[in-house]
């Protein structure tokens, strides 16, 4: 790579730096994207896996913030049906926290702030008659339903990209920015691969998306001065066994103000979560505490007739959000919606971005993109609002192409046929590729992961090590055991999964 010259080089593989880099090299930028570990293996991986307009914004008047967001959710529902699908939302009445005219004047805000949904409206429910209340103490009888959209998060990551390679982008996970020298007309950038190897690249652009590490990359390997601060907040979750037996989710008030949600979660779980918490640490260093598990089955034996507890915990997971300084002295009041700030005065252009959610990630890129190409010399309009799918989005109906999967190859059993429409869309056909039998698909690691699902991932996703396919490109995780998970990284010939992975 020594002396290779692009328009842009993008720090950072969190959903910011690739939707960032697709939309670029989109518009015509020759783009590098460069990240120091796997794709989505921080904040991008650690959400709640919703694409939401965040209903309880509307309390901090966030109005703006939620119609920017519902409005977006209607894009991403058209740009990856197989990864991002509708679901709907309970929320039981408790009159001592809100009382219910304010829930109604808030969910009917929610149905409309984004202009046209294609989702249902919110409604009334009573429990006695709802599948939602059979899990629910008989103290509750009455709630509300709501809809909105869950999303795979590290998938979505990885599908930008895809998608940004497929448009001639390149994309360098394992790889970090050790300097990056500006100058008049471009930043130099030293770059250290996890191998130990070095290069020096050139840009006439750059973008830190650098996340939690974003004013970490301003002071100590771009110098460049600044006026920002970063808060970070840590949010955790939790999944246990599978709490209900229906496809709704539940959204529940807290006595503290702040709301919990439990969600179906690949298929046999609950995911249960999320806790907001200051987090002083490094960055990449974070794990649910005691107390927070604590939070969270509190939260949920608060609702249900099963109580559970720290015991029933099978996987935890933790992430950082890295939200702009605002002096807001409760964690749970800062502002979600992100900061794009774009520096010319001090030589070639910085952007800098901070802040943002999932839901408003493609939005961002645009915005970010709009700023910057002019100063790079391209004036092309958007392009990624009218939809255009992600890999493996093309087919509109998922469930109609899991059909199609079971009859192209009726060996293939249907909830691995499920699984890999809703991870791959119509990728999964590259996968099972000309096999007629399961044998054909290589060697069987546990659950229904097999080699040619592997050997697809290193291949097209970036996918190294074992705990990238089974903690980001999925959640096989849950279902490998650890010498079945011990093969897996002998067959890829990589160490065993990191200590922050493994169930808890």
């Amino acid at each position: 790579m020594a002396n290779e010259s692009y328009d842009l080089i993008v720090i950072g593989g969190g959903i910011n730096g690739a939707g960032i880099a697709r939309d670029a090299v989109g518009r015509g930028l020759s783009v590098l994207l460069v990240e120091a570990d796997d794709l989505a293996s921080h904040t991008s991986s650690a959400s709640t896996k919703l694409i939401h307009g965040g209903l309880r914004y509307l309390e901090q008047y966030e109005f703006k913030l939620v119609a920017k967001a519902l409005s977006e959710r209607e894009v991403l529902l058209k740009m990856a049906p197989h990864i991002i699908w509708p679901m709907r939302f309970v929320l039981p009445h408790q009159k001592r926290l809100r009382p219910a005219w304010m829930i109604r004047i808030g969910l009917f805000l929610y149905d409309h702030l984004g202009g046209k949904q294609t989702l249902a409206n919110s409604h009334g429910i009573k429990f006695a008659d709802h599948p939602a209340g059979v899990p629910l103490k008989a103290a509750f009888t009455k709630g509300f339903a709501y809809s909105d959209a869950w999303v795979q998060d590290a998938r979505l990551v990885v599908l930008n990209c895809m998608d940004a390679a497929a448009r001639g982008a390149r994309i360098m996970t394992r790889t970090r920015a050790e300097t990056a020298t500006r100058s008049a007309d471009g930043w130099q950038v030293t770059l250290k691969t996890s191998d130990g190897e070095t290069s020096e690249v050139h840009a006439r652009g750059l973008v830190n998306a650098a996340g939690p590490w974003a004013v970490r990359f301003l002071d100590d390997i771009a110098a460049q001065n600044h006026p920002y601060s970063l808060r970070l907040i840590k949010g955790s979750h939790i999944v246990v066994e599978r709490l209900f037996d229906h496809d709704y989710a539940y959204i529940f008030q807290q006595p503290d103000g702040r709301i919990v949600f439990a969600i179906p979660y690949e298929r046999d779980f609950t995911l249960v979560g999320t806790t907001d918490v200051e987090h002083s640490g490094a960055p990449g260093k974070v794990a649910i505490e005691p107390d927070e598990i604590a939070y969270l089955c509190e939260a949920i034996n608060r609702y249900f007739e099963r109580s559970i507890s720290a015991d029933d915990v099978v996987w935890s997971y933790s992430g950082v959000r890295p939200l702009l300084d605002d002096h807001e002295d409760n964690a749970s009041e800062i502002t979600r919606d992100y900061r794009i700030q774009l520096d010319t005065a001090g030589g070639a252009p910085l952007l800098n971005v901070f802040g943002g959610k999932l839901t408003t990630y493609r939005r961002l890129a645009e915005d970010a993109v709009d700023q910057l190409a002019p100063t790079l010399g391209r004036h092309e309009k958007s392009w990624t609002h009218d939809g255009h799918p992600l890999p493996g989005g093309d087919d509109a109906n998922p469930q109609q192409l899991v059909a199609a999967l079971q009859t192209r190859y009726p060996f293939v059993p249907s909830s691995m046929a499920t699984r890999l429409v809703f991870n791959y869309g119509t990728r999964a056909l590259t996968i099972l590729g000309k096999a007629e039998r399961l044998t054909d698909l290589g060697e069987h690691f546990g659950a229904d992961l097999h080699a040619a699902e592997v050997d697809y991932l290193c291949a097209h996703e970036w996918a190294r090590t074992a705990e990238d396919i089974l903690w980001r490109r999925s959640k096989l995780g849950l279902r490998l055991d650890q010498r079945e998970q011990r093969r897996l990284a002998d067959y890829l010939g990589c160490p065993s999964l990191a200590a922050t992975e493994e169930k808890t």
